[in-house]
């Protein structure tokens, strides 16, 4: 073959073949693909042109035979020349990089001309070299997962305002409607949120009289699931339906949940006034519709006039003692009957009472762990439950919980994190028949195990 000769001729069909191919590879492979498949297109190029200059060569073959070997990494499936491409990139990169740091070692005061580190960017890069990892974790707190103090007080205010608009529309509209004072909670409130302050709770309390309802725990219902309570409606034979309030929204002798958050949709979030609110508080207010929870929307200008969303959720809820039943039929679907067991402010409380008792560092290593998994894509689906449950169970094992050993009690919460993921079971600490990870897939649990086992080694990697 005389490619020398045959070159020319033959490099516009080439190119009309790459062109074709990379012009209707999106249609089929997407923008990846098509891109992956443009590399690959550039190596086959790459071997014609190679074979050309190479013709008068003696070792014209073994070169087409290592082009050969570069072009066969590279497969017809998109996630296979993927694949390869990464791993052509990374043999390439450590090579370099290790024949880089052979040059510096011979050389240390020659540095590459083409690349000179600025000052402030090298500085940068020694103060995150000489940092422990326990000054990594303090700095990574108060810059990241601790709110301001204004910025708390001022989503608090916005929130309570919001909610003694809504429980004065109530009042006026609904007059007979047995409620409670309706207040906030969740993390907002217990300077538990991390990031910054743009979600809160209002908890809505539903006033039940005594003698005509009894709350039912999950394990003693026909679903046997331990956080699915149900409220069935007792002495109907001395009290017939119609005497409480509640009745209209029985289904089958229990009250549903799922129609009270109907109610409650209809009745708040497609009948207030909120252009009327928005005015009042000063900022853009109105209902998330079209999902099965009860979300109000707050955009608020800031500083730098772009507009911050803050999100509330009503919660209607009953309580009886210490037992808290939320009505979220997201959480408890396809039940209409049943409430949620929101064992929140159990653990809540176990935390501030634990660290009260020895000063210890539970909350503030509560907030450093849901503050990396917020910022993290890879750890993002775990949520604030399972991490406060992975402290509290941890906790029963080690009592040394002081400021000093933050790094340890963090790189331990990593690896009990990592075990918890193989057996792919987290139980809780006060239902340990729940296991607080079922709601993960597998494709989520592998990329939190590979980030996690990544950080075993390197734990400031997370605190990126």
């Amino acid at each position: 073959m005389n490619f020398q000769s045959s070159r020319r001729r033959g490099e516009d069909g080439v190119a009309m073949v790459i062109d074709f191919l990379l012009s209707n590879a999106r249609l089929v492979l997407g923008v990846g693909g098509a891109a992956l498949l443009g590399i690959a297109t550039l190596a086959v190029k790459r071997l014609i042109e190679r074979a050309g200059r190479a013709a008068e060569d003696e070792k014209v073959e073994q070169k087409m035979v290592e082009s050969w070997e570069e072009l066969s990494l590279v497969s017809s499936s998109p996630r296979l020349i993927k694949k390869g491409l990464e791993g052509v990139v990374l043999q390439h990169v450590a090579k370099a990089a290790k024949q880089q740091k052979a040059d510096l070692c011979q050389n240390p005061e020659i540095s590459p001309p083409d690349v000179q580190p600025k000052p402030e960017s090298k500085s940068k890069r020694v103060q995150l070299c000489v940092l422990t990892l326990q000054e990594r974790l303090q700095q990574f707190y108060h810059t990241r997962a601790a709110l301001a103090p204004q910025e708390i007080q001022r989503a608090q205010s916005l929130a309570l305002d919001l909610c003694t608009e809504i429980q004065g529309f109530l009042h006026s509209r609904h007059p007979d409607m047995p409620l409670a004072e309706m207040s906030l909670g969740g993390s907002l409130l217990d300077d538990l949120q991390v990031v910054s302050a743009d979600h809160a709770s209002l908890l809505v309390p539903l006033q039940l009289e005594p003698s005509l309802w009894r709350l039912v725990p999950g394990e003693e219902t026909l679903l046997t699931h331990p956080l699915h309570w149900m409220v069935r409606r007792v002495n109907l034979e001395y009290f017939p339906r119609g005497r409480s309030y509640w009745d209209r929204y029985l289904v089958g002798g229990y009250l549903s949940a799922e129609s009270v958050v109907n109610m409650f949709s209809k009745v708040v979030m497609e009948t207030v006034n909120w252009p009327s609110i928005s005015s009042t508080l000063d900022c853009l207010v109105r209902p998330v519709l079209g999902g099965p929870s009860l979300k109000m929307e707050i955009s608020v200008k800031g500083a730098e006039g772009c507009e911050q969303p803050m999100f509330i959720s009503m919660l209607p809820m009953l309580r009886e003692g210490d037992v808290v039943l939320t009505a979220q039929p997201e959480l408890t679907s396809p039940w209409v009957n049943a409430w949620h067991l929101c064992l929140y402010p159990w653990e809540t409380q176990r935390l501030s009472q634990l660290d009260t008792v020895d000063s210890g560092c539970r909350r503030h290593t509560l907030k450093i762990l849901k503050a990396v998994c917020r910022l993290n894509p890879a750890l993002r689906p775990l949520t604030a439950a399972p991490l406060a449950n992975l402290i509290l169970h941890l906790s029963d094992s080690e009592s040394d919980w002081s400021e000093s050993s933050l790094d340890r009690r963090f790189q331990q919460c990593i690896t009990e994190l990592i075990g918890y993921l193989e057996h792919g079971s987290l139980h809780s600490f006060f239902k340990p028949a729940v296991n607080l990870l079922t709601g993960l897939s597998e494709d989520q649990v592998d990329q939190m195990g590979f980030m996690l086992y990544c950080a075993v080694s390197e734990p400031e990697i997370l605190l990126m």
